[in-house]
């Protein structure tokens, strides 16, 4: 791993702490968990420590995930309590969306750090794209599909959520709001959604990274217990914070925002692999 200075140490800690304020907001504010915030933010702070590139964006992903299963437990606990979340389309999740994780978890194994990060970029410039684009009035039906269509699209959700290591909040949402629910009924059922992609997919990134050389200080396969530690906390502890702000606040300049952000993340990510 190589020397760390103190200062080195305490900027990697700065940066996971600024990071644990921001996706804890944005965990119950758009009901995301916060990874694609995490995600790239632990690239760079890996990138400090010395990690080398081609286990970064594994670690990266599996540490968001870990974060992310207390994070948006709390956050779908509190959109439950104030009666906004769909159970009824949690419920038809409860197979399709773990289906999706189990496969993502497999060919997460297997996949190089550079085609991680690829996935990364792709997804996050489509997401900030509908982001930025969105407007109230887009529909593609009245109501939800069912049946096979809705396991295929929590399959497909809990797929590219776990290898971006997301809680699935933006692809949910965007699926709920087409489909004619409003959207806080969508931030508040992508909360439970969270819950479903988070837990398999912690478990799964532990063992896809056994036993890697090269892993750095108090990590457990792709897991970073440092980073969950110190993160964890402060995202419980501001996630209601985001709740009341996704009960009470026009979302439109935050959306624009948050769009260009994934646009800057991608960016970043496609020059890492030129």
């Amino acid at each position: 791993m190589g020397d760390v200075t103190i200062m080195e140490v305490a900027g990697l800690l700065l940066a996971l702490a600024g990071a644990g304020l921001v996706a804890g907001v944005l965990a119950g504010l758009f009901g995301i968990g916060g990874g694609a915030v995490l995600v790239p933010i632990f690239y760079q702070a890996f990138g400090i420590v010395g990690v080398e590139d081609s286990l970064r964006m594994h670690l990266s992903v599996g540490t968001s995930l870990a974060i992310i299963v207390p994070t948006s437990i709390r956050s779908f606990l509190s959109h439950r309590a104030k009666g906004a979340v769909d159970m009824e389309l949690l419920k038809s999740y409860v197979f399709a969306i773990p289906t999706g994780v189990l496969l993502a978890t497999l060919v997460f194994a297997s996949i190089s750090g550079s085609g991680l990060r690829i996935v990364f970029a792709v997804i996050s410039i489509l997401v900030g794209l509908r982001l930025i684009l969105n407007r109230p009035g887009w529909r593609i039906g009245d109501d939800l599909p069912s049946g096979v269509a809705r396991f295929g699209i929590g399959a497909i959700i809990g797929f590219l959520s776990t290898l971006m290591g997301i809680g699935g909040g933006v692809l949910n949402n965007t699926f709920m709001t087409l489909f004619n629910r409003p959207i806080h009924q969508a931030v508040a059922t992508s909360a439970g959604v969270g819950v479903l992609i988070s837990i398999p997919g912690f478990i799964g990134s532990i063992w896809a990274g056994w036993g890697e050389a090269g892993l750095p200080f108090l990590s457990t396969g792709f897991v970073n217990w440092l980073a969950v530690a110190l993160i964890i906390p402060i995202t419980l502890l501001v996630a209601p914070l985001g709740v009341r702000l996704a009960h009470g606040l026009k979302k439109r300049q935050l959306e624009v925002s948050f769009g260009i952000f994934m646009f800057v993340v991608a960016a970043r990510f496609f020059y890492s692999v030129l």
